[in-house]
């Protein structure tokens, strides 16, 4: 992706492209932004950084973001680096025991951590949680249908489904000036931890607290045809036919799944964007272009 830097920008059209920004802040001030932060987002220093920035500034422009992070790419070596496969399932981790330990400690630690530093450097006051922290998301085994046979069932292990989202601890963080970073790990009444898709539970955070706006980062520039193009708007009607007919599926399943059930939960807009590009927060908020794939519940 191109790296423009802004030495080479006229100062007239960095005013101009300033000014561009202003009816979107005064649209979004005081609105919750749900964001899922996944894919090379990630892993690329360069993206980290851009994208850290982007949170902070979308809070000290008056907007309440508040982000869920994955993990796979990480908890994929830290499973490596101890010798366990992993397995996937319609795009969910298979996971034991053995596997949810490592799990919580990328997810709450490494990843989170890392992220949590990164936004507080550049003059956030980011704080981690997980949804173990306040009872944010309660949680039971999930029992996987299979896409094509609604009588079959997988058994994917310390695999969750969320039961109910306690947004207290959010909103508390949220109206205190600070921005929560959530990992996607929820507790069950049998005191279990269970991994949760992340964009499961971007989705249902951001129905929760009545969200402006859910925006998914990914690997692609959106929701693509089979020939690759880009779909720049998806209804539910045209995205049970890409179910159907097989363009959506692995991991952009659960992601589009989410994402369609947050708009027909109120959430007003829903965008699947391309995470590669530089600061896609900002031009998919604040610029009038977008950078992706909207849906619409209808």
């Amino acid at each position: 992706m191109t790296n423009l830097s802004t030495k080479s920008v006229p100062a007239q059209l960095k005013a101009e492209i300033l000014s561009e920004a202003l009816p979107f802040i005064q649209k979004f001030h005081g609105k919750t932004i749900v964001i899922k932060y996944g894919g090379n987002a990630m892993t690329d220093e360069r993206l980290q950084r851009a994208f850290a920035r982007d949170v902070v500034l979308l809070k000290l422009v008056g907007m309440n973001p508040v982000v869920v992070h994955g993990g796979g790419p990480q908890i994929g070596e830290a499973l490596n680096r101890v010798g366990k496969k992993s397995e996937f399932i319609q795009g969910m981790r298979v996971t034991d025991d053995e596997t949810m330990k490592v799990v919580e400690w990328v997810l709450s630690g490494q990843v989170q951590g890392d992220l949590v530093t990164l936004i507080n450097s550049f003059g956030g006051q980011a704080v981690g949680l997980s949804g173990k922290d306040g009872g944010l998301i309660k949680a039971r085994k999930l029992k996987l249908q299979d896409i094509q046979d609604p009588t079959k069932f997988y058994d994917v292990g310390r695999v969750g489904e969320i039961e109910s989202v306690n947004p207290s601890v959010v909103k508390a963080l949220q109206d205190d000036a600070f921005i929560p970073i959530i990992s996607p790990i929820g507790v069950g009444e049998d005191e279990l931890s269970y991994n949760i898709n992340a964009d499961v539970v971007a989705g249902k955070i951001a129905e929760v607290l009545h969200a402006e706006k859910l925006v998914m980062l990914t690997n692609t520039p959106g929701v693509l045809d089979k020939e690759g193009n880009l779909i720049t708007g998806l209804s539910s009607g045209e995205i049970d036919a890409l179910f159907a007919d097989g363009t959506i599926s692995g991991g952009m399943y659960p992601k589009i799944s989410s994402a369609l059930q947050a708009a027909r939960n109120g959430v007003k807009a829903v965008h699947i964007i391309d995470g590669r590009v530089d600061h896609c927060l900002l031009l998919e908020i604040l610029t009038p272009q977008g950078v992706g794939t909207m849906i619409r519940a209808n």
